[in-house]
């Protein structure tokens, strides 16, 4: 099995080539804008936001992350055991402390973030604490530390940020298809409307980039590196069949962090016609899988 350096060092040229990707396409984009409009500001344009957009992604997705998931700082007061658990991992890991946080929402399902484990955070929804023994909760956060020391949550954050963007320019274009259908007979009416159809196919590739980003090898590695952490295979393998028989979706389950938890966040009986579709892509392995491979370890 390859050591955990490097994954580390595979893990962070992985980000620089998803954001250099980002650049390119950016640029590249509003390049063909500018000249189809006979106006250089939107190229100069288009350079400031691929620059900021790609600079906050790497500085300031975890606590976008953490906003997004409505996540909040776990006490001593209330979640003494959770917080005794993460250090002790950690201790065990060779791993800096990380920030512990808690998602108000019933659905079992745990996460990791930062840019590295300096700046990293865990976090788990209260219907994972309802559920889990203390050998499960062990496991679940072994996993997610593994991610931490692995840096896969450098590369997964990163691509919330990014992906997310390019969402909301599919969206704007699509917009922009029906404001520039009143009046096609003109340039700007047939920029507008050819944007609009690429806006349309830009969702996808939204998708596609994060699916470039992480891949179900990370989630297997996650789980056997855990699983060395606690030297109990067997903690991981039972929280992943309580989870997995909850089917509700999160309050907030949203494509675009739905690759950094530990379960899919949409559940599986309320999945949409889409959501379903792009089940065919999912980045996570199925449970049962991960637990008959976590079983099978000898440790």
């Amino acid at each position: 099995m390859a050591t955990l350096y490097t994954h580390q060092g595979r893990n962070v040229r992985k980000t620089w080539i998803l954001m250099s990707v980002f650049f390119v396409f950016v640029i590249g984009f509003c390049y063909v804008i500018s000249v189809v409009m006979g106006n250089p500001v939107i190229l100069y344009f288009g350079v400031v936001v691929a620059l900021v957009m790609n600079v906050g992604s790497y500085w300031y997705s975890d606590k976008l992350v953490i906003k997004m998931t409505g996540a909040i700082p776990a006490t001593m007061e209330g979640n003494r055991e959770l917080i005794n658990v993460v250090e002790n991992l950690a201790i065990t890991a060779g791993l800096p402390m990380p920030k512990v946080y808690i998602v108000n929402d019933s659905a079992p399902n745990a996460f990791a973030t930062g840019r590295n484990p300096e700046h990293s955070a865990v976090a788990v929804t209260s219907g994972l604490l309802q559920i889990l023994n203390r050998s499960e909760l062990e496991g679940v956060l072994a996993h997610e530390l593994s991610h931490v020391g692995n840096r896969d949550i450098l590369v997964s954050t990163v691509a919330v940020v990014l992906a997310g963007f390019i969402a909301i320019i599919s969206d704007m274009f699509m917009r922009s298809m029906l404001w520039g259908g009143r009046d096609r007979d003109n340039k700007a009416g047939a920029l507008f409307l050819v944007l609009g159809i690429v806006g349309i196919i830009l969702a996808p590739i939204a998708a596609q980039m994060i699916q470039m980003a992480v891949s179900r090898k990370r989630e297997y590695l996650a789980d056997a590196s855990g699983a060395l952490l606690t030297r109990y295979p067997e903690g991981l393998a039972s929280a992943l069949e309580k989870i997995s028989a909850h089917s509700q979706p999160m309050r907030r389950a949203n494509n675009a962090t739905a690759h950094l938890f530990i379960a899919d966040p949409f559940g599986r009986e309320k999945r949409t016609l889409g959501q379903k579709i792009s089940g065919l892509f999912q980045t996570h392995p199925p449970a049962e899988e991960r637990i008959k491979i976590l079983r099978g370890m000898d440790i």
